[in-house]
């Protein structure tokens, strides 16, 4: 007899799986499913949620949708997205919104209507929204039950049809009432609960022994969380001696990391690893490089080929041995790794040569459905220490994904569209600096794109710069309240279309006017690695010093080409704050820290500013690559 189970339509939403994650941790087992699943594929489902996903539903291409599914009895939730399709298939309209929505809003709810989503849940509620349409007029039988300033449907409901449908993302954390509305929805299905943390670890463990059958593994070791708890896993499921871990020093690497791996990985009692230094093969790999989505998949390739040759170096048989991949869920999601999905970065994990392993059944990814605090709750469960399961996450590409790269020229649309993204700004009202802060603040646009993620969309913009009082040593007032930078900051991406990230500026060389400047020519090289290192030295040991370490989720210091001459640099400082890695906000550090953090680093001679980035995410992913 099959499980009941909720099922979540998978419409291409970086947030799908995390739906099936958010019941699953509930005791709800879920499952993902495509939305032209046939009818009979719903055998003993309880409940259906339709995903968010990346497309207008007036698009030419959308996701193929089954709208039989609509015609059962099943009780379905809509988000998102999915909250269009729901009011389409009701003679609802859909449009584009008169102001779309990125980050927090107030959720209010209609006192005159009762929802069975919402119950035990009482006054305004803080809600995370990403969208640029919305529903203009709503189906046929359905009540408005909550709105927001700027969406007026947000939530509503047709009980005679057991139908609800959401403008906002319940599925994240940033949305506090979330997990309830999950709850609720699961009792109104006649849910019962059938899933936890046993029960997946077994699972997990039951796959390797099934995926592996009778041969060996051999495991990148990047000395992250993820590579690590699945060393964990593959020791405990089939024992050190079939299990290889290979740490490669590929030169991207913090200050003494690859040391500090080794040491740590011994006192576990994990004997079964070996270091490479392949530091100078993968400097050449991305030698002269300058496009993000290049430079990723050369350090993908590169890893391929430094596995063949320890492969060879080792006499190890090339047909008795697999290997595997600490990936996880949001690698796979983030790199387009389902139907519907759109590529926001290429994971080094899904570049071809894995993709080719992956065809002919060599990779085995034991943790690829899950997401970080559930991959940190199984380290847990193995026994692992904190010192492994609690250190902050590390990719494989390391810090090359840090350094933004430039060969000096900046292109007629490129300047073009800079100059666009400064008039823009210039219309953009802040209003969030209520005290005297308003008259010395200072607007400007950082010539430097970066990544970001929007309405599921990958977006390549510009970031716009916040500067205020500065001092005679080149350092810049930071306003006391960080509520007010995140208002500002996510009012400014939500009013703009060129503009994907704000950062507050912090520090200049003194004697150094803006115009000095300018885009240099800078690739990642062993020399700018040396010098983020250094940066990022500073800010761990600060950090580790004062305990915020363990407040944060991960610390990224980004490398800008941006400076006064091509020996110099700007940095961004990136601390943020998650559980899921889908959504983030920027940490809210203790002002003396940081600027204890920004004195140490203005010491460096090769640093001409420093920045903060104050973006959640959406509308910026966690690194600028």
């Amino acid at each position: 007899m099959s499980r009941e189970k909720i099922v979540v339509l998978d419409f291409g939403s970086q947030y799908a799986h995390l739906i099936a994650k958010r019941f699953r941790m509930l005791g709800y087992y879920s499952e993902i499913a495509l939305p032209s699943a046939d009818i009979s594929a719903f055998e003993n489902v309880k409940g259906i949620v339709f995903s968010g996903g990346p497309a207008s539903v007036y698009d030419e291409k959308v996701p193929e949708f089954n709208s039989k599914i609509l015609d059962s009895d099943i009780p379905i939730l809509g988000l998102c997205y999915g909250h269009y399709i729901v009011q389409l298939g009701y003679n609802g309209k859909v449009g584009k919104a008169e102001k779309g929505e990125f980050g927090f809003s107030t959720l209010k709810f209609n006192d005159s209507v009762k929802c069975p989503l919402f119950d035990g849940i009482n006054g305004d509620q803080q809600v995370w929204m990403s969208h640029q349409d919305g529903v203009l007029a709503l189906g046929d039988g359905f009540e408005t039950v909550g709105s927001t300033k700027d969406c007026p449907f947000a939530a509503t409901q047709n009980l005679s049809k057991k139908r609800f449908s959401l403008q906002f993302h319940c599925e994240v954390k940033d949305t506090p009432c979330g997990n309830q509305i999950f709850e609720n929805f699961a009792k109104f299905c006649g849910m019962n609960k059938n899933w936890d943390q046993d029960t997946v670890l077994q699972v997990i463990l039951d796959n390797i022994k099934k995926d592996a059958e009778n041969k060996n593994v051999l495991l990148f070791l990047s000395g992250g969380v993820d590579s690590t708890i699945t060393f964990a896993l593959l020791n405990k499921a089939l024992g050190q001696d079939r299990v290889l871990g290979l740490h490669i020093d590929n030169g991207f690497m913090r200050k003494n990391e690859s040391k500090n791996v080794a040491e740590a990985y011994k006192k576990f009692g994990f004997t079964n690893f070996i270091v490479e230094d392949a530091s100078e093969s993968f400097l050449k790999a991305i030698s002269g490089l300058t496009d993000p989505q290049k430079k990723r998949m050369a350090v993908g390739e590169n890893f391929i080929t430094v596995r063949n040759e320890v492969v060879d170096k080792q006499h190890l048989d090339d047909d008795k041995w697999l290997l595997a991949q600490g990936t996880l869920y949001p690698d796979i999601i983030e790199s387009g790794g389902t139907k519907n999905s759109h590529t926001i970065k290429t994971h080094h994990n899904r570049v071809q040569g894995i993709q080719d392993l992956i065809a002919r059944g060599l990779i085995i990814e034991p943790i690829r459905d899950l997401y970080k605090d559930e991959v940190r709750a199984i380290g847990k469960k193995l026994g692992l220490s904190d010192e492994l399961v609690m250190r902050h996450p590390f990719p494989g590409p390391g810090l090359s994904i840090n350094v933004l790269c430039s060969d000096g020229n900046v292109s007629d649309a490129d300047r073009k569209e800079y100059e666009d993204a400064k008039k823009e700004f210039e219309k953009i009202e802040v209003k969030e600096f209520s005290d005297n802060s308003t008259a010395t603040m200072v607007k400007s646009v950082l010539p430097v794109k970066s990544v970001g993620v929007q309405g599921d969309f990958r977006t390549y913009r510009f970031p716009a710069v916040l500067a205020f009082e500065k001092n005679e040593n080149g350092f810049y007032e930071i306003p006391e309240k960080w509520e007010n930078i995140e208002k500002a900051s996510s009012s400014i991406t939500n009013s703009a279309k060129l503009l994907n990230r704000t950062v507050i500026k912090l520090w200049q060389r003194p004697g150094l006017k803006d115009e000095d400047l300018q885009i240099q020519k800078g690739y990642c090289d062993k020399f700018r690695l040396d010098q983020l290192r250094e940066v990022d030295n500073i800010v761990l040991t600060k950090m580790h010093e004062t305990g915020w370490y363990n407040k944060i989720f991960q610390h990224l210091t980004i490398d800008l080409p941006y400076a006064s001459s091509k020996e110099h640099a700007s940095f961004v400082l990136r601390p943020v704050v998650s559980e899921d890695v889908m959504t983030a906000r920027f940490a809210w550090l203790d002002l003396k820290l940081l600027n204890d953090i920004v004195s140490e680093i203005s010491k460096l001679e090769f640093v001409d500013a420093v920045y903060f980035d104050a973006t959640n995410k959406p509308p910026a992913t966690f690194g600028w690559e």
